[in-house]
């Protein structure tokens, strides 16, 4: 925690995870992902050092939207897919205010799509947790923009034909500025990108695998399974090779293109021909490729993909503001009501 630790006003202790614990019963499902994602939220807002009422909660539809009722913070639940809308209105009243905005792949890739990416290109200073469980799971299992070719569900009895949206992607594709992935089965990288997340200024996009047991479940085993998922997690971390694999003598080469994985001492490769990760790099293009590997041909990357700096969306709101008022020449409502015809009423 930093040195000036923010304390509850009315007890005068350090803020703790139980402050930011509302006094709401949690209804999802029981085993749902959700539970953990709550938790880990719930683990880092104390870290932040800000007092619970400079934090507020924004939601649209779906089993996600209903994180602001079990915040013990500020919060609205909108309606589906506006979220991004709400939050921005936030942001541009009280700058001050730290944002996070809750959705699903369906809420905001789907009716949210067209909000998503201008909250995405403009840059506004706030953070996106994005809840991609590749399901409908509020309405009981249809389909989502995530969901993947083939897959058979109540709205599509004999297989996806979609290709499916990724998070990742479209954010690259909307100039985003900090694009971070992660899952539901390890609290402590959750808990430490949102951390991190918070501290980016500008949009944070934090992409959440996360498992719903009732619709869609084990979508993701391939990545969390005990089995496998020394081989298909590559954890990223800023400036250090990026090397994975349960006895770490894996690692990620670029040759021409295409990333490829490589073995350690198999054929001369040695660490010093791994890549290096650069998540400040201003070009867009490795942080790609890390974006669209997958199982079970690559490990799926985690961790902060992207973070660059770029001008906000509501910083520069704010620079107009102040710049028309150092020139205009009204400075009041009274200099209005007295600037044009005034007659006196006798």
């Amino acid at each position: 925690m930093a040195e000036n630790i923010v304390k509850d006003q009315s007890s005068g202790t350090a803020l703790t995870k139980k402050d930011f614990s509302s006094d709401q019963m949690v209804r999802w499902c029981p085993g749902c992902g959700d539970y953990a994602i709550l938790s880990a939220i719930q683990n880092a807002m104390p870290k932040l050092n800000r007092k619970k009422e400079d934090f507020v909660f924004v939601s649209g539809i779906g089993c996600a939207a209903r994180f602001p009722y079990y915040m013990n913070t500020y919060g609205f639940h909108t309606i589906h897919g506006r979220a991004p809308a709400v939050s921005t209105g936030v942001k541009l009243a009280n700058p001050d205010l730290s944002v996070w905005q809750v959705t699903g792949d369906g809420d905001a890739l789907a009716i949210g799509g067209n909000h998503f990416i201008h909250v995405l290109r403009r840059n506004i200073d706030i953070n996106i947790l994005l809840f991609n469980n590749e399901i409908y799971g509020l309405t009981k299992g249809q389909f989502s923009p995530t969901s993947r070719t083939g897959l058979v569900t109540k709205s599509t009895p004999t297989g996806v034909i979609d290709r499916p949206f990724s998070a990742g992607e479209l954010a690259v594709g909307a100039n985003g500025t900090f694009f971070a992935r992660t899952i539901d089965t390890n609290p402590k990288l959750m808990t430490d990108i949102f951390v991190e997340s918070a501290q980016h200024v500008g949009t944070s996009l934090i992409e959440i695998l996360q498992n719903c047991v009732i619709f869609n479940d084990k979508t993701h085993a391939a990545i969390t399974s005990k089995e496998t998922k020394d081989d298909f997690q590559l954890h990223l971390e800023h400036g250090k090779p990026m090397i994975f694999g349960k006895e770490k003598n894996k690692g990620i080469v670029l040759k021409g293109f295409k990333l490829e994985v490589v073995t350690l001492g198999e054929n001369g490769v040695s660490e010093d021909d791994i890549l290096v990760h650069d998540a400040s790099d201003e070009d867009p293009t490795l942080h790609m490729m890390l974006i669209k590997m997958k199982p079970p041909h690559m490990p799926m990357a985690l961790g902060i993909i992207r973070a660059v700096k770029a001008p906000t969306y509501d910083q520069q709101v704010q620079n107009q503001f102040e710049q028309v008022k150092a020139s205009a020449k009204i400075k009041s409502m009274d200099e209005l009501l007295s600037s044009g015809n005034i007659w006196t009423v006798e």
